[in-house]
């Protein structure tokens, strides 16, 4: 199924929220995303947020209707909420009086939606199409066009990626798209700005791609005023001073700096965390920019050598909250093959390509050793992801930290956030706590950072 806010609920939490003197929500999805992040349970639940229940993984007991409609039917009669905007259709034309339908009534919702999905309905045949990747044959979407409006570009400011690279970014004037106030807007790369001819203080019209992502659509060239100017690509990268490069053949540009850069860190760290990578439960944003602003994790795998005293001391952070990210670690230990290189965050390596790397080579030490023409050998990869994937192997730092997870994993290593009987060891810096004493107490072991280095060395 799938978890919504309302648009009247939406409104009533902003309002909540401005009231106190709290930045509101930017629409219905960031607002519903946000509190199913949320580390403590009770503020998700007083949150307006509801359920519409779609589909049925595994079942037992009862027996599942034949249909994709009926089983919304049977989901209904067991209490279960469920999405009153359903039809069965047949035919090309039927499917486009349905689109066109639901996108006159749009406004009209009590939620947001961006378009409308059609499914094979016979659950039988949903089996045999299957799916590609993450994507099932047996289901299309259609989108709604995108709302645009008319504003005026301030400044073009420079953004840093987890890859390094660096994109323009417009800085518009508020304005009000889909519903959602959008002050900023991606420009692609200096090649988009050329083609669109694009000026700070150009009046421009605006979107959000998929009514999510704001994008400059195009410049209405009778409104440039007087001194309008060219954005210029900087040389050195905003947030590192490193030589911003662009790579032969490439439309992008990309800071050099390579995980000596901040931003690069940042993002490498949120993808690495992600959902659909390693699954690292509340370990968002704003943890990790301080996490990497106080000097406590420069590359993965020092997340998993933080302790309870690391957390604890981070801004807004509770007992419950750090005990619980301390788990949400231990647990991503455990993982799939296609999971963890896709976490390494290798360009051009995406879920789909991870997934077939995993199934080629079936070990993490096989790929690392795999020459170009190797990879080469691997459905849909060709030579510029297969040089990708050789050059991210062959850098000294890559290997050093995916050597430093291994260990970790391989030696069972677990972050405690308390000493008990149960403990193997204390690992103690220059400044230790309590923890030393009480481990003193229950005879558990006390190691410095050499000590454990030797440990990790033999094995």
């Amino acid at each position: 199924g799938e978890v919504f806010m309302p648009k009247d609920g939406f409104e009533r939490l902003n309002a909540h929220y401005r009231g106190q003197g709290i930045k509101p929500f930017a629409n219905p999805r960031n607002a519903a995303a946000g509190s199913l992040r949320q580390l403590d349970s009770r503020i998700t639940a007083r949150r307006p947020l509801h359920l519409y229940c779609y589909s049925v993984g595994v079942i037992e007991g009862a027996e599942l209707a034949a249909t994709q409609f009926d089983v919304l039917e049977q989901l209904r009669g067991w209490g279960l909420p469920v999405q009153h905007e359903r039809r069965r259709v047949s035919g090309l034309d039927a499917a486009r009086r349905c689109y066109d339908d639901l996108a006159e009534r749009r406004p009209e919702l009590a939620y947001e939606v961006d378009g409308i999905v059609f499914k094979v309905d016979d659950l039988v045949r949903q089996q045999r199409l299957g799916f590609v990747a993450r994507a099932p044959r047996w289901a299309i979407a259609w989108k709604f066009p995108a709302e645009e409006q008319i504003t005026v570009l301030r400044e073009v400011d420079f953004q840093v990626g987890r890859v390094g690279k660096v994109t323009p970014v417009a800085k518009l004037e508020p304005v009000t798209v889909a519903g959602a106030q959008v002050s900023n807007a991606t420009l692609h790369n200096m090649d988009e700005i050329e083609r669109k001819d694009v000026h700070i203080g150009d009046t421009v019209v605006v979107r959000r791609a998929g009514d999510v992502i704001p994008e400059v659509v195009r410049v209405l060239p009778a409104h440039r005023p007087a001194g309008a100017r060219r954005p210029e690509m900087p040389r050195k990268c905003p947030e590192c001073g490193s030589d911003v490069v662009r790579p032969e053949g490439e439309v992008a540009h990309r800071c050099s700096g390579g995980l000596y850069c901040p931003a690069q860190r940042k993002q490498a760290l949120k993808h690495f965390a992600a959902r659909r990578a390693l699954d690292i439960d509340g370990l968002g944003e704003k943890l990790i920019d301080q996490l990497v602003e106080r000097g406590l994790v420069r590359h993965v795998d020092d997340l998993f050598r933080l302790r309870y005293a690391d957390w604890i001391a981070l801004e807004r952070m509770a007992d419950k909250s750090a005990r619980n990210l301390l788990a949400a670690l231990d647990a991503a230990k455990q993982t799939t093959l296609a999971r963890f290189i896709y976490a390494l965050g290798i360009r051009e390596v995406g879920e789909a390509t991870a997934q077939a790397l995993a199934a080629h080579f079936g070990s993490l030490a096989a790929l690392m050793r795999a020459r170009t023409d190797e990879l080469e050998a691997v459905a849909d990869i060709g030579p510029v992801v297969a040089q990708s994937i050789r050059t991210f192997f062959d850098q000294p730092h890559n290997r050093e930290v995916i050597d430093g997870l291994i260990a970790l994993q391989a030696r069972g290593a677990r972050v405690a956030s308390s000493v008990s009987q149960k403990t193997t060891a204390v690992i103690a810096g220059a400044e230790p706590g309590s923890k030393v004493d009480k481990a003193r107490r229950l005879d558990v072991p006390v190691l410095g950072e050499a000590q454990l280095q030797v440990l990790l060395d033999e094995g």
